[in-house]
């Protein structure tokens, strides 16, 4: 679905991805790992069209879209969510998935139509496969850390992506709100069948969950395989995993 080739990417004369490769197949589960600094939101970045490639190819389905505009690239079926919560924070949680749906339908300039009775079955049905159902009437800035961070996604999906990118999904959460945030993002790649790339710096997290893991390391592609393949090589123990006994 996804492939990165030889993508190059400088500020100032720092090479913050340099010559990085990745591969994501459709219905996969991959997560992108390394050191802070290793360039995992620049790649992201760079394949969600909020920066350009200095060199390199970025394919979605076949189709070059490394120098398509982000909004362009979200029509296409990518979603992302940062690593800081990107919500309307005075909006109800409810009306924070709308928007995007009603923007994916074209229908965010539809004036003479009733805003709260639009697309409501489907926010609702949104809201409810993330477990924020119970929750729409709320304001958004007063959920929990890491219910924010679960209605970040559900804004993404408002948009049907085909591919789900997820800047670090459970930073700053607790072990409880982690274990539910992963347990939610695998139940959405089974039961949508959704495409789903994501950075986490929490290892067990990451070999609980990825079927195939990329390590970056100075902004290069050291490897990409499956988690066990990932465990065993001796360059990612090295310069990621801090040796064998520690992977």
């Amino acid at each position: 679905m996804l492939r990165v080739e030889n993508i190059y990417k400088s500020f100032d004369g720092f090479m913050a991805v340099n010559g990085a490769e990745l591969s994501v197949e459709r219905g996969q589960l991959v997560a992108v790992i390394g050191p802070n600094g290793a360039g995992k939101t620049t790649l992201f970045n760079l394949i969600t069209g909020q920066l350009k490639p200095d060199r390199g190819k970025v394919t979605l389905n076949g189709k070059d879209i490394g120098t398509l505009p982000a909004h362009q690239i979200c029509r296409r079926g990518i979603a992302r969510s940062f690593q800081i919560a990107n919500i309307f924070h005075r909006l109800s949680v409810f009306k924070n998935v709308q928007v995007s749906v009603l923007s994916r339908q074209k229908k965010s300039n539809k004036f003479f139509h009733p805003a709260h009775l639009l697309a409501v079955q489907e926010t609702d049905r949104i809201l409810e496969s993330v477990g924020l159902l119970d929750r729409a009437g709320d304001i958004a800035g007063s959920l929990s850390h890491g219910d924010q961070r679960i209605l970040e996604i559900a804004i993404a999906l408002g948009t049907e992506p085909q591919l789900l990118i997820l800047d670090e999904p459970t930073a700053g959460m607790s072990p409880e709100e982690t274990a539910a945030t992963m347990a939610l993002i695998k139940r959405l790649s089974e039961t949508q069948g959704l495409t789903i790339l994501f950075c986490e710096h929490d290892m067990d997290v990451v070999f609980n969950t990825a079927q195939s893991i990329m390590v970056m390391y100075y902004g290069k592609t050291i490897i990409q395989g499956k988690p066990e393949e990932i465990r065993r090589n001796t360059m990612v123990q090295e310069a990621y995993l801090g040796g064998e006994d520690d992977a």
